[in-house]
């Protein structure tokens, strides 16, 4: 897709984990409240609050965590739900407003140990400030999952 004149290319963040896990165990885990309220934007020290997901195509899903500094509100639209490779979804939170999204994309091959999981993160570059935090974020987020779906 070639940029528009005078637009500034999307910020891409991706995060790779290796997961000792069958790649329909870690799918399935984004998609159940069970295992995401577990991994899914959760923090130490914060207290999951709800964890709604509605996991169809045009479905949506909220995760809410209470933090120190407030809740923190995680909203989700899925694009794409392709078990157990592939995971598209809309992603806004707090202080994004409502109906301003970045995407997701959530690749999964099976490999030698498991599975192998890419997490690529398309934002608008007026976000670009948070594109560390962000990584750091998912990397976290990533770690959780693997002590969710690892036997």
């Amino acid at each position: 897709m070639a940029d528009q004149p005078g637009m500034s290319a999307p910020v891409i963040l991706t995060v790779t984990r290796e997961l000792a896990a069958p790649p329909e165990r870690v799918f399935d885990a984004w998609l159940d409240p069970a295992d995401a309220s577990r991994f899914l934007f959760a923090t130490p020290g914060g207290e999951m609050l709800s964890c709604e997901i509605d996991a169809s195509v045009g479905g949506s899903a909220l995760i809410v965590e209470r933090r120190a500094s407030g809740d923190a509100r995680h909203r989700l639209r899925f694009e794409a739900i392709e078990r157990p490779h592939r995971l598209v979804f809309l992603f806004a939170a707090d202080p994004a407003p409502e109906g301003e999204w970045t995407r997701v994309t959530i690749e999964i091959v099976p490999s030698a140990s498991g599975c192998t999981l890419t997490l690529t993160h398309e934002m608008d570059p007026k976000w670009a400030d948070y594109a560390e935090q962000t990584r750091h974020g998912w990397t976290m987020i990533l770690g959780n999952l693997a002590r969710t779906v690892e036997p």
